[in-house]
Formats: C-alpha cells, structure tokens, sequence
C-alpha cells in the first residue's frame, strides 16, 4: 500500500491555484461583456488605485459619465487610453 501526505502548504497551494482558475473562468467572462465599466473594474483592470482613477479623471486622460455619484468608463475609451501609451523600447 502506497501511501501520500498531504500538508497545510499542499493545501494551501491547491487552494490558491483552484480560486485563480475559477476567477479566471468567472471575472473575465463578466468584465469583457460590458460596455460601461464601474470604478472598481477599471481600477482591477489597470491595477490601478482609486486615487489615481481620480487623477486619471481630474487631468482629463479618461473619459467618463457619473449617474447618481457612479463613475461610469467606456470600454472603448479604456482601450484607446492603453493603445496611446504604447511606448516602443529598442535595446542594442
């Protein structure tokens, strides 16, 4: 007979990597049907802080619409946010 322990650590590695694979099964799939992305989706998109989405907002390099004290962004503006900050490295 053949017999395996198991750890606290296995454990906890097992459960770190199944909660990234249902999150990568669930968030994405959520996010990428919406047009019109609330604040924390932006900020868990951009991995970014809630002051500097404020900034972002205050300097006018994102555009937004409030409703009812809601930040709303635009999927698109998002992308065209990302696509002109596109720096080209060259290495010799």
């Amino acid at each position: 007979m053949n017999v395996e322990l198991i750890t606290r650590q296995d454990l906890q590695a097992f459960r770190l990597e199944l909660l990234n694979d249902l999150k990568g099964l669930i968030i994405p799939e959520q996010i990428d049907k919406k047009e019109w992305l609330r604040s924390s989706e932006v900020r868990k998109m951009l991995k970014i802080s809630p002051g500097t989405l404020q900034n972002m907002r205050v300097n006018g390099k994102l555009a937004f619409t409030k409703i009812g004290g809601i930040f709303f962004y635009h999927r698109g503006n998002l992308k065209k946010l990302l696509e002109s900050n596109i720096e080209m490295s060259i290495t010799y």
